[in-house]
């Protein structure tokens, strides 16, 4: 019996057509394992027959696809409760992210003592890539981050903060290109998603080195960021903080935008000194 991996070849397919079909059939594999692994990990764990039914999969792929992660320790099977849950691997991966996206220790230092200082969520985003991306967080049971906006985020740079400050430190053929294939969808009622209405935001964003999102990115809370700039004096980062919208008064943004064009001077200096 024949599952959807397997690589057939009738009399009329050529030398040609296996090899194509062979590389098609390994990509699908791929995305297929991978699929596997994300549902374990979203899940917390689980077992052969809810990964089957999440990803529409007959059951004996299922089963061979987790027992090649298994195999690669990328996985682990616990078989008195009939369930798998990620793997040993996964963690020296994770630590070699961190190592790669390379966020110093004076910058997290820095980070977690605006967080502290203003009783918000704080974070440090960078440029990795084509990508922006949280590099670090700083937050407490009091003053939890946003969800999903997590190390690794790197999505909806045009409704968040840190986004917006990195978008428009962007040359404008880079920012164009980037919301070209990440586009600019609606996260609330109150997200900028027309692209003109959104390049004149940036240009006014890039003027004054500081950024506010309210409730464009998620319902009820408010962000700021504020560029980081390198030693050539180019922007290659942002500090941001998250709070609840409603809090926000003129105080307290005056109070926020002081304590992060401070915290960014202080991490700006750093990196051209460090």
């Amino acid at each position: 019996m024949l599952d959807d991996d397997t690589v057939t070849a009738g009399p009329a397919a050529g030398p040609a057509a296996r090899p194509r079909r062979a590389r098609e059939t390994g990509v699908a594999t791929v995305e297929k394992t991978l699929a596997v692994l994300e549902v374990v990990a979203e899940r917390g764990g689980a077992s052969a027959k809810e990964v089957s039914e999440v990803l529409r999969l007959p059951l004996p792929t299922t089963y061979r696809l987790l027992q090649v992660l298994v195999g690669l320790d990328y996985l682990v099977h616990l078989r008195a409760e009939k369930r798998f849950e990620l793997g040993y691997k996964l963690d020296r991966l994770g630590v070699s992210l961190h190592r790669q996206v390379g966020v110093p220790a004076a910058v997290r230092q820095e980070v977690h003592r605006l967080h502290e200082s203003v009783r918000a969520a704080a974070y440090y985003a960078v440029y990795r890539g084509a990508d922006v991306v949280v590099a670090h967080v700083a937050d407490s049971p009091a003053h939890p981050r946003l969800t999903p906006m997590s190390f690794g985020f790197h999505e909806a740079a045009h409704a968040t903060a840190f986004g917006k400050i990195l978008l428009a430190g962007m040359p404008a053929e880079d920012a164009a290109e980037y919301l070209d294939a990440h586009g600019t969808p609606p996260l609330t009622p109150t997200t900028i998603t027309d692209r003109a209405a959104l390049s004149a935001h940036l240009a006014e964003v890039s003027r004054r080195g500081l950024a506010w999102e309210r409730e464009e990115f998620v319902p009820g809370a408010a962000c700021a960021a504020v560029a980081v700039h390198g030693p050539a004096g180019s922007v290659v980062g942002a500090v941001a903080i998250s709070t609840v919208d409603g809090e926000v008064d003129r105080r307290r943004a005056a109070e926020l935008e002081r304590a992060l064009r401070e915290s960014a001077n202080r991490v700006s200096r750093w990196l051209r000194t460090g």
